[in-house]
C-alpha cells in the first residue's frame, strides 16, 4: 500500500493551483481567450465537456431514471416576455450593490456582510475545536451554550442576521449599508471604509426580437430554468397522465447579468443549471420540503466527498416566492458557499401564470374529486459549481516514497473524463496492434484514451493529472499470456491481470450503476 504524503496547500494557493490545472489539462479555458477573453465566461475544454457531462448524467439518473414520478423536459431560452413579469423577475431580480469611492471596486453588500458573519462563525468552531482537543468526554452543546467566547460570538451573529434580514424584507438599502459601516468592513482592495450608497441592479439580459428594429419586441434570456417548467406544467401533465406528486426536471444554460463575478467558474454570467421541480398537493408542501432536503443530500453524499464538507444554511430572507428555503452549502478552496437550493415555492409561479395569461393552471384530483393549483417544491444546483466542488476535492499534490512527486485528480471513478488509458509500452513490436485490439474491446462501453509517446513513468503521471482511474500497459510479455498491468491511479499499486478479465475489473472500477443502486 502507498504511504505517500498529501501536501497541505492553504485555500487561496489551492483555488490558484486548480485554476492553473484546469488551463493546462484541457478542463476550462478563459472563453474568448485569444481576444483577450471575456470576463465571467468561461469554455469547456475536451476534458472539462467530459466531466461535465458524467455529472449532469448522474443527476439525470438519480433525478428521472430512479424515480418513477419524475419526468424531463428541455424548454427553450427564448420565452414570451410576460413569462418574466408573471415569475417576478421584472420587478425583483436584483442584487443590492455597493462601490468604494477609493477603489473603484463594486461588491454585493449582502456577500459582505455574510463574509464578516462567517469569520464570526470561524472563531466559534476554532474554540470549540480547541476544546474538544482538550477534553476527552468533549460535550458540544453545553460547550456551545456555556462557553462566554462563543455564547458572545453567537449572539453577535443572531443580532447581525436579525438586522439585516429586516432590513431586506422592508428594502431599507440605508440601513444595509449602515450595517456594513456598523460592522466596520472594509473593501479588500483598498483597505477603506468610503462606501456608496446600496443601489439595487436588475441581473437579467435583454434583446430584441423580430426582423425590423422599429418592430422588434424586448425579450430576455432566461435568468433561471424553472419558468419553462411551469409554463408547460399542464402540457407534461395532461401528455404524460402525471398523477400528483410529480416532478418535471430540466438541465440548461441560464444567464445573468452578474456585476460582481468572481471566483472563477463559481459565479458567472452564463452557467449551467440542473433543476426539479416537484409538485405536490396544498398542505403537503413543507413535508415534502424536508423530504427532498434528505434526499438531495444522500445524493450529494453518493459522491464520496466527506460529509463535513457539506451544511445546510437557511435563508435569511426569503425569496417572494418562498415559504421554506434553505441552501447545501459545500466548502469550496474559499469557504462554504451556495451549491445547491431547495425551495418551497408554494403556488406562487402557477397561480401567477394563470392570472397573467388567463388560462387555468390548475390540476384535478380524483381522489379529492377536486381542482386546485398545486405546490412547488424545487432543488436547484449550479452545475459549475459542482464541477468545481468536484475538482477541488480531487486535486492533490503528493510527496512520493521514492522522493518524487506527482499532482492528481482523484475524481469518482465514475465521473473521470475518460476511465481508461491504454499505453503500450513500446511503439513497436507488435505492442500497438495489441492495444488497439483492447482499446477496440473497451471503448463501446467505456470512453478510453490511447497514448503511446513518452516513457511509461510520464504517460502514468499524465493519466494521473487529468484523473483517469485506470491504466493498462501492454508489454512483450502481454503477447505471450495474453496478459497485461493494470495499475490504479489513487494507490499506484499495479497487478497483472488476463485480458479476458478485463472488462470486467473495469466495469467494477468505473461503473455509475453501482452508484445509483445506492441511491434505490
Amino acid at each position: 500500500m502507498s504511504t505517500n504524503t498529501i501536501k497541505k496547500l492553504s485555500g487561496e494557493d489551492l483555488f490558484k493551483n486548480i485554476i492553473s490545472h484546469s488551463k493546462e489539462y484541457g478542463f476550462i479555458f478563459q472563453s474568448s481567450e485569444i481576444y483577450d477573453g471575456l470576463s465571467a465566461v468561461y469554455d469547456y475544454g475536451q476534458m472539462g465537456v467530459e466531466l461535465k457531462k458524467n455529472l449532469r448524467d448522474y443527476w439525470w439518473k438519480a433525478m428521472v431514471q430512479l424515480n418513477e414520478n419524475i419526468v424531463g423536459i428541455d424548454a427553450a431560452i427564448f420565452m414570451h416576455p410576460t413569462t418574466w413579469k408573471a415569475s417576478g423577475h421584472v420587478d425583483a431580480f436584483s442584487d443590492p450593490l455597493i462601490d468604494t469611492k477609493d477603489s473603484k471596486k463594486r461588491y454585493r453588500a449582502d456577500v459582505l456582510i455574510e463574509e464578516h458573519v462567517a469569520k464570526i462563525e470561524a472563531k466559534i468552531e476554532k474554540e470549540v475545536e480547541k476544546a474538544k482537543s482538550r477534553f476527552e468526554n468533549f460535550d458540544e452543546t453545553m460547550f456551545r451554550s456555556t462557553n462566554p467566547r462563543v455564547v458572545e460570538n453567537q449572539k453577535k451573529i443572531d443580532e447581525i442576521n436579525a438586522r439585516f434580514k429586516a432590513a431586506l424584507e422592508e428594502d431599507k438599502l440605508d440601513e444595509v449599508k449602515q450595517i456594513i459601516i456598523d460592522l466596520e468592513i472594509t473593501c479588500p482592495v483598498s483597505g477603506t471604509r468610503n462606501w456608496t450608497d446600496v443601489r439595487q441592479f436588475n441581473l437579467m439580459f435583454n434583446t430584441q426580437l423580430g426582423s425590423v428594429s422599429e418592430e422588434a419586441s424586448t425579450i430576455y434570456l432566461r435568468p433561471e430554468t424553472a419558468q419553462g417548467i411551469f409554463v408547460n406544467f399542464l402540457n407534461v401533465q395532461k401528455t404524460g397522465r402525471m398523477k400528483i406528486p410529480f416532478g418535471i426536471a430540466q438541465t440548461g444554460k441560464a444567464f445573468r447579468n452578474e456585476i460582481v463575478a468572481r471566483q472563477f467558474i463559481f459565479r458567472m454570467r452564463e452557467f449551467e443549471q440542473m433543476e426539479m421541480q416537484f409538485f405536490v398537493k396544498p398542505g403537503t408542501d413543507l413535508q415534502w420540503y424536508e423530504q427532498w432536503k434528505k434526499t438531495r443530500m444522500a445524493w450529494h453524499n453518493s459522491l464520496g466527498f466527506p460529509e463535513s464538507k457539506y451544511r445546510f444554511h437557511d435563508h435569511i430572507k426569503l425569496a417572494h416566492y418562498a415559504n421554506a428555503a434553505c441552501d447545501i452549502e459545500f466548502e469550496f478552496p474559499f469557504g462554504f458557499k451556495e451549491l445547491e437550493g431547495i425551495h418551497s415555492r408554494t403556488d406562487f409561479d402557477l397561480r401567477n401564470h394563470e392570472k397573467f395569461s388567463g388560462k387555468k393552471l390548475q390540476y384535478f384530483d380524483p381522489e379529492d374529486n377536486e381542482n386546485y393549483i398545486p405546490y412547488v417544491v424545487e432543488t436547484s444546483i449550479g452545475l459549475d459549481r459542482l464541477f468545481l466542488a468536484t475538482m477541488s476535492q480531487a486535486y492533490q499534490e503528493e510527496q512520493l516514497e521514492d522522493g518524487s512527486s506527482r499532482v492528481v485528480l482523484k475524481i469518482p471513478p465514475f465521473l473521470a473524463p475518460y476511465k481508461v488509458a491504454v499505453l503500450p509500452l513500446v511503439k513497436k513490436d507488435g505492442l500497438p496492434e495489441k492495444a488497439r485490439e483492447i482499446m477496440n474491446q473497451l471503448k463501446l462501453d467505456h470512453l478510453c484514451i490511447y497514448e503511446e509517446k513518452d516513457s511509461i513513468g510520464k504517460r502514468y503521471r499524465r493519466m494521473d493529472a487529468i484523473g483517469t482511474p485506470l491504466c493498462i500497459t501492454i508489454d512483450h510479455q502481454s503477447l505471450e499470456d495474453n496478459m497485461v498491468t493494470l495499475r490504479d491511479r489513487d494507490t499506484m499499486q499495479q497487478e497483472r491481470v488476463s485480458i479476458d478479465a478485463l472488462m470486467q475489473l473495469v466495469e467494477a472500477k468505473v461503473s455509475m450503476h453501482a452508484q445509483l443502486r445506492k441511491l434505490m
